[in-house]
């Protein structure tokens, strides 16, 4: 209720711009997800009485504001409990494309429709709970972060019907929702832990190497494999 007219109107031309692309470019789960969570152009979601009853039904999880970017440790715990943290500031329309942290357009647009699938959800709490046993080592929650980066943030999965994006920075990125599947500039190979884990983060610029996997049950699947290159790779070092 605080949002202002201006702020509803911002919501609306981002939603609105997104929303005429994406049905090409995104997963299907995602398209699926957008739908299902309730998600509109017309007004900013409330998350207490509209968009978490939808979610907790879908798959238990639910989403909580948070003031901005939050420590690490806050945020893996929230994941590990199935809370997806979401800040509530929103971009002005001089800020339609690039933003140096996430607003609620992308924690909303991008993430939330993915939280209605059950084995992206069940991937997230899992990360979120080795990320936990980890804390205290910066080296193994950097790899995570990465692997967090590739996958969440910046992924694509390859359908049926073609290659897809599933990732919310690109979801929520009208340039890069095209450059990520159309350009022939960034790399675009199969998902590997051991190549994810050694890759840079890439936060002022659209990325150079983009991840496929091939459905959301091979990230759920491959959290084994992630425990343990993660220990192997803090053990070695």
């Amino acid at each position: 209720e605080n949002y202002t007219k201006h702020d509803q109107g911002v919501w609306k031309l981002l939603f609105d711009r997104q929303i005429t692309q994406l049905p090409e470019l995104a997963s299907n789960a995602y398209i699926n997800g957008i739908a299902l969570a309730g998600l509109v152009a017309e007004r900013i979601p409330n998350f207490t009485m509209e968009l978490n009853p939808r979610l907790q039904q879908q798959t238990g999880w639910e989403v909580v504001v948070v003031p901005g970017l939050i420590p690490v440790e806050d945020f893996f715990k929230l994941m590990s409990s199935r809370k997806f943290p979401s800040s509530t500031w929103l971009r002005k329309e001089n800020q339609l494309d690039y933003l140096e942290e996430p607003d609620m357009f992308h924690d909303t647009f991008g993430h939330v429709p993915l939280l209605t699938n059950q084995a992206f959800c069940d991937f997230l709490a899992k990360l979120s709970k080795i990320a936990l046993d980890y804390i205290d080592n910066e080296e193994a929650i950097l790899q995570l972060q990465r692997l967090y980066w590739y996958t969440v943030e910046f992924g694509l999965i390859q359908e049926s019907d073609g290659l897809r994006i599933y990732g919310a920075g690109i979801l929520s990125s009208g340039g890069e929702s095209v450059y990520s599947l159309e350009s022939d500039i960034p790399e675009r190979v199969p998902f590997n832990i051991d190549e994810i884990m050694e890759t840079p983060i890439i936060k002022d610029k659209f990325q150079a190497k983009y991840f496929i996997i091939e459905s959301y049950k091979e990230l759920y699947d491959a959290i084994g494999k992630i425990a343990e290159t993660l220990e192997k790779n803090i053990t070695v070092q």
